[in-house]
């Protein structure tokens, strides 16, 4: 079972990839306090759930969202239609980092995304590129909330470098010059939300659609349970800055 409809598949009752609600996506959303017209890109945007809000609460604004995923992509389009913003959103099956830099963009948003450009700084140096002098980024990253436990690193198969802690994390965010002017650190309860709903999505779509691709389903799910309840729940955190471009 391809890792792109397990993802599409775990995501079903959480939209929002990553441990973030909707009430705190709105605040957030709402601080960027975007000019009249704004042009919004969203970098690996999944299934759209952040630049959909957007638009509707900024109700002049534009927007393009790029993902690598067809399954993203779909429930991107067919969100749109829901939410009635379809006319206002450009949907982009592509690489994050291979969108062109064809214009400047007011917020660029890439949340939980920074795997697909190799880290925090060449991702944020990349965001930076499209955007207006001034101009703003939400960029949402993993942090380590307390030392990593050798057992957390070894069902994340990485090691203690793949984040730093939150000052370093808020300083490596700011080296491609940038300014923080706000940001949110996830709770435990939006953690466990997304965990919860990442891995019960799939098990109930395995239950109810039994074959092959069930067992692989149900497989990565229990994985992934695993490796959140042993290993990493309370040590990882995530914080989404938002950035003003400098100079």
């Amino acid at each position: 079972m391809e890792r792109q409809l397990i993802s599409h598949l775990a995501h079903r009752d959480h939209p929002i990839a990553a441990p973030v609600s909707g009430a705190q996506i709105a605040r957030l959303l709402r601080r960027a306090r975007l000019p009249e017209s704004a042009r919004i890109l969203d970098l690996g945007c999944g299934e759209a759930a952040w630049t959909l809000r957007a638009l509707a609460l900024y109700q002049d604004a534009t927007a393009d969202g790029v993902d690598l995923s067809a399954h993203a992509i779909k429930a991107a389009e067919q969100a749109a239609e829901a939410y009635g913003v379809w006319e206002r959103i450009r949907l982009h099956e592509s690489a994050a980092a291979d969108f062109p830099v064809a214009e400047q963009y007011d917020l660029v948003l890439c949340v939980g995304a920074s795997h697909a450009f190799g880290g925090l700084v060449p991702t944020v140096e990349h965001v930076r590129r499209y955007l207006r002098p001034n101009g703003l980024a939400l960029v949402g990253e993993g942090f380590w909330e307390r030392e990593p436990t050798q057992e957390a690193l070894t069902l994340l198969e990485t090691d203690a470098s793949e984040y730093a802690g939150l000052p370093a994390t808020v300083a490596a965010a700011e080296s491609a010059g940038f300014s923080t002017v706000y940001a949110y650190t996830s709770d435990q309860s939006e953690w466990d939300d997304y965990e919860w709903s990442w891995t019960g999505s799939l098990l109930r779509w395995a239950n109810e659609n039994p074959g092959p691709d069930a067992d692989a389903a149900r497989a990565a799910a229990l994985e992934h349970r695993n490796m959140w309840l042993n290993g990493y729940r309370g040590i990882l955190g995530f914080v989404t800055l938002l950035l003003q471009r400098t100079g």
